[in-house]
């Protein structure tokens, strides 16, 4: 019996460490977003606290049953019907090695009996091993975060490496992209991949992937919190920096739209900044370092083929084309235009490389499939993004479907916006996740709404639903723990 106990405790704090470590990761592995901004707490309850209370006030024969009939099998159904699993990272492994390991340790310790032990002790080992593994990390990433900075003052001293850092509270991504598309004809570029815009992932692509012989680097910065930004720029002292459209964005971290604003404009304090542009949805005023964007902005059109826009440079009046979709997307563009003049490139260079510009993937992508259309926005989870979106979609001619959980960390008011703008425009309405779709069915007709409550059949969804023709809007996308 004794080595079945001993069996039982360690491979349930294995189990619970393996929900703990994975809601983590969701969170950049911040325990307090994980505790108060978690959406479906239910799971906590059901895979977490449930067991550790049972542990606790069950003889363990009785807990045994439970936990190998019930517990283990629901974990397991939990986590395959997850569409974000669990990344094995080298920190998810640490903490697995350290956890086995303090869990190891005590039970060994009651078999031999060098410790007064209550089996119930054993959750101990949960609470030390992630202490443990927190105090590690910040060792770790100290050690880490010197050699990325050291790396970057060297290439900037030595190599005269250029450093451009972006944010916004929406279209960061899409600007960085932008950018590199047209830098990389002239330089050698590097970028953050994919939508990596945190410290610690900043470090980690600087001190594995940022090439020698960089020229310019482009980094995104993104924010949970204040002081976030300030972090990354004392990292990399950047020279450049472009602010972009700030809104509602992550309200419910910040509260207020002055905390966010105060936040993002952070990007503005690296002492060798000697070039920034700033949005004017940010009130600062324009210097002989910062420049306000867009500059008298006017766009021509916005349709299924692309944008047509005109910008002020130097009092003169230029026309630009491109075949990105979504007039915000002339926004974002103007700052790179204006970004790419400063680092010596001529205007008609820019206007050719602009027309030839690759939208990003899951961004107002078009793409046909099977006879529809698909207009893929699933990374666009911003209020005035998603209703361009949704302008667009009103040009095509035929049935209109869209696939949407709505505006996740935002507020009521902006999902009823977007509620009635669905409304008007598309023929089905199939809401995904629970978190928005009480006031979203509330404020369009309900013929129209289909609730997919189950993200995996998704697939089966559209093919019951959608035709030959259609034209499909998936506008934003939430993950299943949404």
């Amino acid at each position: 019996m004794i080595y079945f106990n001993i069996f039982t405790n360690i491979l349930l704090v294995l189990f619970l460490g393996y929900y703990l470590i994975t809601v983590l990761q969701w969170y950049n592995y911040k325990l307090k977003r994980v505790i108060f901004n978690f959406y479906k707490k239910n799971w906590h309850t059901l895979y977490f606290i449930s067991p550790i209370i049972l542990y606790l006030l069950l003889d363990i024969l009785y807990f045994s049953i439970y936990f190998y009939s019930f517990y283990i099998i629901s974990l397991i159904l939990w986590k395959n019907s997850l569409d974000r699993v669990l990344v094995f990272t080298n920190r998810a492994k640490r903490f697995f090695i350290i956890l086995f390991s303090i869990s190891l340790f005590i039970n060994i310790l009651y078999f031999y009996n060098s410790l007064d032990y209550n089996y119930r002790l054993g959750i101990l080992s949960l609470i030390l091993a992630y202490i443990l593994s927190n105090i590690l990390e910040k060792i770790w990433f100290n050690i880490l975060k010197n050699r990325a900075k050291n790396k970057i003052s060297n290439l900037q001293n030595i190599s005269n490496l250029k450093i451009i850092a972006i944010t916004a509270s929406y279209g960061k991504t899409s600007i960085k992209n932008y950018l590199y598309q047209i830098l990389k004809y002239k330089y050698r570029v590097y970028k953050t991949p994919r939508s990596v815009n945190t410290l610690a992932g900043i470090v980690l692509d600087i001190n594995q992937n940022l090439p020698n012989d960089t020229q310019i680097y482009i980094c995104e910065a993104g924010a949970r919190q204040k002081g976030d930004i300030k972090d990354i720029v004392d990292l990399i002292n950047p020279q450049y920096a472009i602010l972009g459209s700030v809104g509602e964005q992550h309200i419910e971290y910040f509260k207020t739209l002055d905390n966010i604003i105060n936040t993002k404009k952070e990007i503005l304090s690296s002492k060798k900044l000697i070039y920034a542009l700033v949005h004017d949805s940010v009130d600062i005023k324009s210097n002989e370092i910062m420049q306000q964007f867009p500059s008298n902005l006017k766009i021509k059109s916005s349709t299924l083929n692309g944008i047509t826009f005109d910008i002020d440079i130097n009092s003169v009046r230029h026309r630009f084309k491109s075949s990105v979709l979504g007039g915000f997307n002339a926004i974002n563009l103007t700052s790179v235009i204006f970004m790419c003049l400063e680092l010596d490139f001529r205007i008609d260079e820019v206007k050719d490389y602009i027309k030839d510009i690759q939208n990003i993937n899951h961004r107002l992508q078009l793409v046909k499939s099977n006879g529809k259309l698909i207009l893929d926005d699933s990374f666009n989870g911003n209020l005035n993004g998603m209703i361009e979106a949704i302008n667009i979609s009103s040009s095509y001619t035929k049935r209109k479907v869209i696939i949407t959980p709505g505006l996740i960390e935002s507020t009521s008011e902006a999902n009823k916006q977007l509620a009635f703008h669905i409304d008007k425009v598309f023929d089905i309405v199939i809401l995904t996740g629970e978190l928005n779709q009480n006031i979203l069915k509330s404020n369009i007709n309900t013929a129209k709404v289909i609730l997919l409550k189950d993200k995996s059949k998704m697939k089966d969804y559209i093919k019951k639903y959608t035709q030959k023709d259609d034209l499909i809007l998936f506008a934003n996308d939430a993950p299943s723990f949404i």
